[in-house]
Order: C-alpha cells, then structure tokens, then sequence
C-alpha cells in the first residue's frame, strides 16, 4: 500500500478517534444524575484533565519511543489502552466517576498525538520525502477525520448516551490495529548522552531568561485557557435551547454537533491563510487578530440563537478558524523563529506545555466556576444564562487584548520571511 496513502489513514483514524466524543462529552455530562450546581465545574475539570495529561505523558511516552520500543509499536499500544479506558467510560452512569475515567483515557490519547506526528515525520524521511511539502497535505486529513467523526455521531443520535463512548472505544481498537501493520520506526541510536532535563524538553526553561519570549510564554497560556471552552460548553448550549419550544426542532438543537463542526471546517480554511498573514503583517499583529477573533467567538455565541440569531452563530463557527489557526500555527512559528536549533524541539514542547498543558488546566477550572456561578439551580434542575456566560468569556479575551496590545514588543519587518521556511 502507498506510504502517503497510509499515512492519511493514520491521521485520519487520529482524530477521528478523539472527534467521537470530544465536543459531545460535556453536553452529555449534563444529562447524567448528579449535584447540578456544581456541574459546570465538573466538566471543566473533566476536560482539564487532557491539560493534566499532557504535562507528562506525551514526554514519558516520547522516551519510551526513543529508547526502548518502536514508535509506532507505542502509537498502537496507547490507542489500544485508551480505547480501553473510553469502553469503561461508558459503562458508568455517574459524572463524578466520568471525570476519572476521562483522565485515564487522557493519559493514553494525548501522548498519541505527538507520536503520530513523530511516525509520519520518521516514515516520509525514512523513504526520502520533503517532509515540509508532504507532510501538511496528510496532516488535513486528520481535521477531516474529526469532521467525520462529529457528524456521524450527531447523524447516529449519539451525542447524549454512552454509545459515543462505545463506539471511540471501537475505533480506538481498529486505529491502534492499523498502526501496528505500519511500517518499522527504527529506534534512535543516537549515542549523544542526554541529562534527564533535556530527555524531558526541560532545558527549554532557559527561554524565560528572555524577557520577550517570557511575555509571549505567559501570554499562550491565558489564550490557551480559551482554546477548549466552546468544546466544553458548546453542545449544552445548543441543546438547552431545545427547551425552548420555538427552537425544540430547529437545526442547532437537532444536530448540535454537525453545527459545532463548522468550527472545524473554517479551521482548515483558515490555515491557508496563514503564510499570507504572517509574511504581511507580522506575528503580534496576526496574534491581535486572534485575540480580536476570540473575543467575537465567545460574543457571538452570548448574542445567537437557533431562531432569528442563528447567524450570529454561524458566524461564531467561522471566526473560530481564525482564532484557533492564527494563534496556534503562528505561535509555533514564532517560537521556531525566535529559538536556538539545538533546543527546537523542546521549545515546541514548552509552547505546547504552556497552552495545552496550564493552559487548558487554568481555562477548564475557570470555565466550569463561570458556567456554575451563571446557574440556578431549583430542585436539581438547573437553568443556565447563557448570555452573561459566553459575554464572561468575551470580557476576559478582551482584557487578555489589551494586555497583549501594550505588553508583547515585536517590531514586524516587510522583509521579515523568517517567519515562513519553505
């Protein structure tokens, strides 16, 4: 079978996986017996714990990868146990237990992002492919497979029941199957001693000596508190307007996560984009899009409905591509810039520590206190204020602006194609 072409079905399976039951969790957190009041803060913990997660696995995992079994073995190995941990995810019936069960399946899916990034480079170098021209054209097909995922789910009647978790645990299997058939990731034979430090991207630390990396650091963790909120709450937004009885049957509250993937479509727009931008205007201009994005996603969302508003929501799903894009791409991009070769990788990893690490721990803590202190709850029926909620989040992005606006120093050359390796 053609290399590229199994490649794309690893990413594909990738985030297929993840597209199951990543956007539709919280929604169905929310239908399960339980302390109502404190439910918001429940699920943002729950998804605070793939933030927890990344803080070591993908590090001890990416070890294990280096020095003692083949990556794509780990790759196979890690799918098969999170598909494991998401079967006993659908057996349980109470939320408190879900936010335990989640964390265990984090522990093994998030290390398999970067490992399937790690195959994909090892395999197209292996078989003397420009990994910079071949792998992006792969790599799409993953968004494509969470895209998949997200409507197969909505289309089944599955995003409020535990299927969602029987069906992931099934694909989980067959991915973890199908990187076991790829081909040999020959271990690293480097015979470089390492420190501890360095194995674990550590000695990237030394980038906060710098005064302009340390703000740009500080700054991609308060974004990155924003990036999963809308997968937090986005689907019991939606589905609470079918209490409603003028939107019960409207098409956002009838495929709420059809409507959610929009978000994901314009993310693989807008990535297109980005050489374009960043060449014109320079990395703290395209972040101050970003930011600007994220403050009309969140308000969009505060002002929308599935009747007369409905377009206010769409827009909200559009823009989305621009603020998840313009933040993550260009700020690996402007680490890649700003760092020494020999600490590349890890600086990479720190940025990712920073945004999908603390980041995504902060934002699932302060999201969940949000939605929580917005909540009246009456006999454990809780009614949610929606408006005040998301216009919560829109405040905290603009204030994150005009901190960013006068704290981040980067003077943008016209000349400056740094920023862009071809």
């Amino acid at each position: 079978m053609n290399l590229k072409f199994r490649l794309i079905t690893m990413n594909f399976l990738q985030f297929f996986v993840w597209g199951i039951w990543l956007i539709s969790l919280g929604g169905y957190m929310f239908t399960l017996p339980g302390d109502m009041s404190v439910r918001g803060s429940l699920v943002g913990s729950t998804y605070g714990t793939m933030g927890w997660a990344s803080l070591f696995m993908p590090a001890l995992m990416g070890i294990i990868a280096d020095k003692y079994l083949r990556a794509e073995i780990v790759l196979g190995i890690c799918h098969l146990l999170a598909g494991v941990c998401l079967y006993y995810a659908g057996t349980l019936t109470n939320a408190n237990d879900l936010y335990y069960a989640i964390f265990l399946t984090s522990c093994f899916y998030m290390p398999t992002i970067a490992l399937s990034n790690s195959v994909s480079y090892t395999l197209l170098s292996k078989n003397n492919f420009d990994i910079q021209k071949t792998f992006a054209p792969i790599r799409v097909w993953g968004t494509v497979g969470f895209i998949v995922a997200e409507w197969l789910v909505d289309l089944l009647g599955w995003t409020g029941n535990h299927n969602q978790f029987n069906f992931a645990a099934a694909a989980e299997v067959a991915t973890a199957v199908f990187c076991l058939t790829l081909p040999a990731c020959n271990i690293n034979k480097n015979s470089d001693k390492k420190t501890l430090a360095q194995t674990l991207g550590l000695d990237a630390f030394v980038l906060f000596k710098d005064k302009k990396l340390a703000v740009f650091f500080l700054f991609a963790m308060l974004i990155g508190a924003a990036l999963q909120i809308t997968n937090m709450f986005g689907t019991s937004f939606l589905l609470d307007f079918g209490s409603v009885d003028a939107y019960k049957n409207s098409f956002a509250v009838k495929h709420s996560n059809i409507m959610i993937s929009l978000s994901q479509i314009s993310e693989t727009l807008f990535i297109l984009t980005i050489p374009f931008v960043l060449k014109r205007y320079g990395i703290k201009k395209v972040m101050i899009i970003s930011l600007v994005a994220w403050v009309l996603r969140f308000a969009l969302f505060g002002i929308g409905n599935p009747g007369t508003g409905f377009m206010f929501l769409v827009m909200s799903m559009i823009v989305y591509g621009m603020a998840f894009d313009f933040f993550n791409i260009s700020g690996s991009l402007y680490v890649e810039k700003q760092t020494d070769s020999k600490i590349r990788s890890s600086a990479q990893g720190l940025f990712m520590l920073m945004t999908n690490g603390l980041g995504a721990i902060i934002g699932g803590m302060f999201a969940g206190k949000v939605v929580d202190y917005f909540t009246t709850t009456i006999n454990n029926v809780s009614v949610k204020d929606w408006q005040s909620i998301w216009f919560s989040f829109a405040a905290y992005a603009l204030i994150i602006l005009v901190l960013f606006l006068f704290l981040f120093k980067y003077k943008h050359e016209e000349n400056d194609i740094g920023l862009i390796r071809h």
